[in-house]
């Protein structure tokens, strides 16, 4: 696929681009070098935002994509959380639940029981580096709030109905998730919903799951059009279905690695708008990575599906890609009419390998912070 790499830069922000600023051919992307954001001296990769492990608050506002302007805690002090208790001073829900700014770092490892959904409300950077930290029983639910980022967790043995990892639902915005692993809950890994948008998932890994990711809850919610999200960097490890489901919202996919799926890779339904560029697709027993679904919304009188533009993607393994042509292209969005830049590889056998391993949870050790400390 060739060596060339870097910072994906396009021109005229906020302008219309029915084509990207990069010349292609079908069998080999070429994607300009521009400004590098951080290179890996192991595997050659150029990679997203690998300087804010410098500091500890060079993480806010480095998100690529919708949710770049996430900033979580930044202008709050540090809560320490001090105890796995699922409530009580010292713990992760007394913190969230906390109405100023805060960023949440953790003086323990191990696992936080949840008897019930916590809540996080705006304005919060819940910070697992230095640590590692696992959440089951329940989930977190981002309701109503904005500047989120929620970063190296572990998130595994959700149970009830409607029991999410992450659900992202109603009208919350600016959210990074970043570095997570999350499996096995009884319904969705992440689900985003009810108007939420800017929103952006990084260097997760999804595995032993069915429903892995929905972007938009039903084509009654209309309201869902406002929604983008970019998913990007990201490790599906066998998981069954939904990398993701999309109705109406535009959604971002690029270098995310998609494996041994059980029913489709990508699912694109009511009014979606997909971008899916330079991620792998490697099939095992099913083989067709793109699927549509057709279904009426709510104030319309006939049904519709969604759109799939696919850029340089790879499919291996004897991947069917099952696209639908598009016959007018200006039916999926460009990221470039959204955002200026974004890091983008060839899908290389170096990339998958990168996200085989560096992605989830990460041992990496919590950066210093010098701000006050509230306990």
């Amino acid at each position: 696929m060739g060596n060339r790499h870097g910072r994906y830069s396009a021109t005229g922000h906020g302008k219309h681009h029915p084509h990207p600023p990069y010349k292609y051919d079908e069998s080999v992307p070429k994607i300009p070098t521009q400004t590098s954001t951080s290179a890996n001296v192991n595997m050659g990769l150029c990679l997203p935002y690998a300087h804010v492990d410098s500091t500890l608050r060079a993480l806010a506002g480095q998100a690529e994509g919708f949710g770049r302007h996430a900033i979580g805690g930044l202008h709050g002090p540090l809560y320490h959380v001090k105890t796995l208790a699922d409530d009580g001073p010292g713990s992760l829900r007394y913190g969230c639940r906390e109405k100023e700014p805060i960023w949440i770092v953790f003086e323990v490892s191990g696992t936080i029981e949840l008897s019930s959904y916590l809540n996080v409300s705006s304005y919060k950077t819940i910070d697992g580096r230095g640590q590692r930290i696992k959440l089951t029983g329940k989930g977190l639910r981002l309701k109503e709030c904005e500047h989120v980022i929620i970063c190296n967790l572990e998130f595994e043995g959700g149970r009830g109905h409607d029991i999410d990892g992450i659900q992202i639902k109603p009208n919350s915005k600016h959210i990074w998730i970043d570095r997570c692993s999350l499996t096995d809950f009884d319904d969705g890994l992440i689900d985003i919903t009810r108007m939420s948008t800017d929103i952006t998932i990084s260097r997760c890994h999804f595995f032993n799951h069915d429903k892995t990711i929905l972007i938009g809850a039903d084509p009654s919610n209309t309201g869902d059009r406002c929604m983008r999200v970019t998913i990007h960097h990201c490790f599906f490890d066998g998981t069954r279905q939904r990398h993701p489901r999309v109705r109406f919202a535009k959604v971002h996919l690029y270098n995310n690695y998609t494996r041994n799926w059980g029913i489709y890779a990508v699912c694109a339904s009511v009014e979606s708008q997909i971008y899916s560029q330079c991620n792998i697709y490697e099939a095992g027993h099913k083989k067709l990575a793109f699927k549509y679904l057709t279904e009426k919304a709510e104030d319309k009188e006939e049904g519709c599906t969604g759109c799939i533009k696919s850029k340089g993607d790879l499919f291996v393994s004897g991947t069917q890609a099952g696209l639908t042509p598009i016959t007018n292209e200006t039916c999926v969005f460009c990221p470039s009419e959204f955002y200026e830049t974004w890091t983008v590889e060839p899908p290389t056998d170096e990339l998958k390998r990168f996200l085989e391993h560096c992605t989830g949870w990460q041992c990496i050790p919590r950066p210093a912070d010098q701000m006050p400390v509230v306990s």
